[in-house]
């Protein structure tokens, strides 16, 4: 168990990286966002270019930030139901459906993405817009998304085992205690 969860460790560390990197993304597709209409109300011009770049960033945000919400648990839940069970059943149940859901659904959309992403980067696939972009780097995107997902549904399914049977301490109960505690 302590392979797999120094295995986890660098799961996390590298999701945990992408994800506060992929946080700046956000703020670029809002700077170019706002400078294009700026652009397009003030000079009365636009461009498909700028307009694509900004939903290639938000897409790339989407997808690469993906990872790093499972890291920190923030995908969003059925709280009516979650909160009136305990902390084991909690566990358990997230085990399960990362396992039977979770686990096979990145799979699948990480084995479907390869092909469609490498086809259009060997081609050169290109925007039908007129100044449009190039298509291959927002379809790596998806890719890479769903790669870094599925190997945080698979550190997350070590973690939540480790904890269920004893060998890890719960890092909920740790940010619940500092947070009673004050620190």
């Amino acid at each position: 168990m302590k392979m797999l969860l120094a295995i986890t460790r660098v799961i996390d560390t590298i999701n945990g990286a992408i994800g506060r990197w992929v946080s700046w993304l956000l703020l670029a597709a809002v700077l170019i966002s706002a400078g294009n209409a700026v652009v397009r109300k003030t000079f009365d011009i636009s461009s498909n270019a700028w307009l694509e770049l900004q939903w290639y960033l938000y897409g790339t945000v989407f997808m690469l930030a993906a990872a790093y919400a499972l890291l920190k648990n923030e995908h969003i839940r059925i709280d009516i139901l979650s909160s009136s069970w305990s902390k084991k059943t909690r566990d358990w149940i997230d085990l399960i459906l990362h396992i039977i859901f979770l686990v096979p659904f990145t799979f699948l959309m990480t084995w479907l993405a390869w092909p469609w992403f490498w086809n259009s980067f060997k081609i050169g696939e290109i925007s039908s817009s007129a100044g449009g972009l190039t298509i291959w780097p927002a379809k790596a995107a998806i890719f890479f998304g769903f790669l870094l997902l599925s190997a945080q549904a698979i550190s997350e399914i070590i973690k939540r085992a480790a904890i269920i049977f004893g060998q890890l301490e719960d890092p909920a109960h740790e940010k619940d205690a500092a947070e009673v505690t004050g620190h």
